[in-house]
């Protein structure tokens, strides 16, 4: 044991000599045995990254760096493109990299730390999808006055499915199906997204009504609690819906990348209902407004047009004046009528007395057509006869085939057919529990049996035994009188 006294240069030649390899190898050893975790934050510097796919880069404050290396796997699951300024916190290991005795973080995962470091990506996410005319004005869509049925994508419990619902039926009650989502955490971008090209997937025709209009709500939230709504999958499915879609997302006050490509923008989800249907009590009052508004304008029109015909009516001549010449004028062609009908009919009597001449006798063509129709009428009662017999023979091999693949003459070869209580056959044994009533039907009868829940077919008597019969139990139900 070394004293006090004693120094390390008293042991100086008994220290194993290592090479710089087994150094580094003990080194990387302990470093990463004791920092196999780390969440380490700090500014992306020098980032570069290589041919191979892997990212190179150091985390910097204000007294000290740290390099920093992920691999290709990882890299294309980080979720964010890093570069230079920006402010994360990195997850990963600690290790060592002896070709230049300098110690590195392995990154597992990026996220970006703090809120100015969330908003400068928002920024850039927003000029970019502007750019790509995915919020282009002539993308978006008028809202359908009364839709049919409504869809919302949200999350199935909390006070926002509640509000659009009872919002809705406060103006005008409509069908509404419900894609139920997350609304924060991981996994939620990628279920609104699915949700949004789900109702737009759904059939016109089909079980499920595709809905004429879509709402995708949530309640408000700091910008990370809303930020699954700034992710690209979300803006590009609702940029991409063929139904007309309103965001109402967070509070009034709240902005996300989604409410620019959505045909509409609701400061609230109640604001999205109100959007979404008119009043139905408006809409009656204005209807029968305009039909009373109608009604006195049609009278009004009426009204002037009667006096526009009594003013014309003046204007007219007497109707005497009229009818005197035409009154003449009729009676002159009248008589001439009455002479040119008597010459036309005298011309017509002598042209059907020539043409009455030349027809065969009526009593000849009845004749001709008597036996015609006697000859059809006995070719038709033969023709009928041989259809109805070839129709008995045809019914009757039908009826014998028939029966032949009726069930009761499975049966009388032997056979059973098994019911349970309701009477539904059972066709395997798995569906027989211990207990269970069961009819079985004979080619002559059914008998009835109870399951006893053994297997193995029936069960075997004892040799040499017989089981003795239990006597019958006195029927009591006359009962006592003493």
């Amino acid at each position: 044991m070394m004293t006090k006294e004693q120094t390390s240069d008293d042991f100086g030649d008994n220290l194993p000599v290592l090479s710089v390899s087994e150094i580094s190898l003990v080194l990387k050893r302990t470093v990463e045995d004791a920092f196999a975790r780390v969440r380490v934050q700090g500014e992306i510097s020098g980032f570069k990254r290589a041919a191979s796919g892997h990212l190179y880069f150091t985390l910097k404050d204000e007294e000290s760096v740290l390099d920093g290396v992920c691999w290709r796997g990882t890299a294309a699951r980080l979720g964010l493109d890093p570069e230079d300024g920006m402010e994360v916190v990195a997850t990963g290991r600690l290790t060592t990299y002896a070709g230049r005795s300098k110690y590195q973080i392995v990154v597992e995962s990026l996220e970006l730390a703090g809120e100015g470091a969330l908003l400068k990506l928002l920024e850039d996410r927003r000029r970019k999808l502007t750019e790509e005319g995915l919020f282009d004005e002539d993308r978006k869509r008028d809202l359908p006055f009364l839709p049919d049925v409504i869809g919302v994508v949200t999350s199935p419990t909390g006070a926002v499915i509640r509000d659009i619902l009872h919002r809705l039926d406060d103006r005008f009650p409509r069908p509404v199906l419900v894609w139920p989502v997350l609304v924060q955490g991981d996994g939620a971008a990628e279920q609104v997204a699915a949700a949004i090209r789900g109702f737009n997937e759904l059939d016109p025709d089909g079980p499920v009504p595709r809905p004429d209009l879509l709402i995708v709500a949530r309640g408000g939230g700091s910008l990370e609690d809303l930020w699954a709504f700034n992710e690209e999958i979300v803006v590009r499915a609702a940029a991409d819906s063929g139904i007309p879609l309103i965001s109402a997302v967070g509070h009034e006050t709240d902005v996300t990348l989604i409410d620019f490509a959505a045909d509409q923008r609701a400061p609230t989800p109640t604001a999205a209902a109100e959007m979404a249907v008119p009043v139905r009590i408006e809409l009656l009052a204005q209807v029968m407004d305009d039909g009373t508004r109608l009604m006195g304008a049609l009278n009004r029109r009426l009204s002037s047009l009667a006096e526009q015909v009594t003013g014309l009516a003046r204007g007219l001549p007497k109707l005497s004046r009229l009818l005197g010449e035409s009154s003449q004028r009729l009676d002159d062609w009248g008589e001439r009528l009455q002479n040119s009908l008597r010459t036309g009919l005298d011309r017509r009597r002598s042209t059907l007395a020539e043409l009455a001449a030349a027809l065969p006798s009526p009593k000849h063509r009845v004749r001709m057509a008597q036996s015609q129709l006697t000859g059809e009428a006995r070719a038709l009662r033969i023709a009928g006869r041989a259809l109805l017999k070839e129709r008995r023979t045809q019914i009757r091999h039908i009826g014998a085939l028939l029966q032949s693949y009726s069930h009761e003459q499975v049966l009388k070869r032997g056979f059973t057919l098994v019911r349970d209580d309701a009477g539904q056959p059972v066709l395997s044994a798995k569906k027989v529990i211990p207990g269970m009533g069961l009819a079985i039907q004979f080619h002559d009868d059914t008998v009835g049996a109870t399951a006893d829940g053994s297997g193995g077919g029936p069960p075997k008597r004892k040799s040499g035994k017989t089981r003795k019969k239990s006597p019958a139990k006195a029927d009591d139900r006359q009962g006592k009188l003493l």
